[in-house]
């Protein structure tokens, strides 16, 4: 990949403000807060950072409580971690490979986010894993509405945002492990578990691909999750530095406002680094 791309002066401007969250600052500010402290009052204590999350990423309204509860684990991080690298997939554009925005920064109604291209990520477009596709990004939501939380929690945090689409998820670990458990560097994979399913039927189905994830078994498939190759690059690398997931919470979109008979699933799993021997 050419230099110029990675460099590129423009801001993307956000595709879901007042669609998946509000787009009127003020309002954002007061939901994202009011999320996480409902988040924190659930939470239990943690021994350890994380080193990663899997996150949801459905209209607020149906799926951030959950994603808060992911969230919220990243505050002990601020003032510690200054680079996020975000991955999520490609829900509207093809690509064969992981997409960078070709933009400087990611704007939100709370500001914009500093994109960041890490020399390690730089080096993955040799091979062409890695290559700047603004309108993979255009349009996409799967990264976005994480970043309303990402400036509340990390404020002083660059995103390293990766649309992932038709890549084997061995290769998308290659850009996971730079990464994985450094001091500096969170690593967030935002996505929802199961569509459309009645409501009985997704807690099964999602019950058991949890229970898969937190035995660290990367064969979660693309009916489990929509973030599956994503989730099992994560798995992949977090099983070689042995990391150890941690289930926050889950729900569906029947736990808010959706309708039982047609839900989509939600899951907030934290990666801890080891406990010192």
């Amino acid at each position: 990949m050419s230099q110029p791309p990675y460099r590129s002066q423009q801001t993307r401007p956000p595709a879901v403000a007042g669609l998946f969250y509000p787009a009127e600052p003020a309002r954002l500010r007061a939901d994202v807060e009011s999320m996480l402290t409902g988040a924190r009052a659930d939470a239990d204590a943690a021994p350890t950072p994380p080193a990663a999350l899997i996150v949801p990423h459905a209209g607020y309204v149906y799926s951030g409580p959950t994603a808060a509860l992911a969230w919220a684990r990243a505050e002990s991080l601020r003032g510690r971690v200054r680079r996020v690298v975000l991955l999520g997939p490609a829900h509207r554009m093809g690509v064969r490979a992981l997409a960078l925005p070709g933009h400087r920064a990611m704007d939100t109604p709370l500001g914009p986010v500093t994109v960041e291209v890490p020399a390690q990520i730089e080096a993955l477009a040799s091979s062409s894993l890695v290559v700047a596709r603004p309108d993979v990004h255009a349009a996409e939501h799967s990264l976005e509405v994480q970043l309303p939380f990402l400036l509340t929690v990390l404020p002083e945090a660059s995103v390293v945002p990766l649309a992932v689409g038709r890549v084997d998820a061995d290769r998308v670990a290659e850009a996971i492990r730079p990464f994985l458990g450094g001091s500096d560097t969170l690593v967030v994979v935002s996505s929802d578990l199961s569509h459309y399913l009645p409501q009985a039927e997704a807690r099964r189905v999602d019950d058991a691909t949890i229970e898969r994830i937190l035995a660290l078994r990367a064969d979660i498939s693309p009916d489990e999750a929509c973030g599956a190759t994503c989730i099992n690059a994560l798995l992949l690398a977090a099983g070689e530095q042995g990391l150890g997931p941690r289930l926050l919470g889950t729900a569906t979109s029947a736990d808010t406002i959706g309708t039982p008979e047609r839900v989509v699933g939600y899951g907030a799993i934290a990666f801890d680094a080891p406990a010192a021997p």
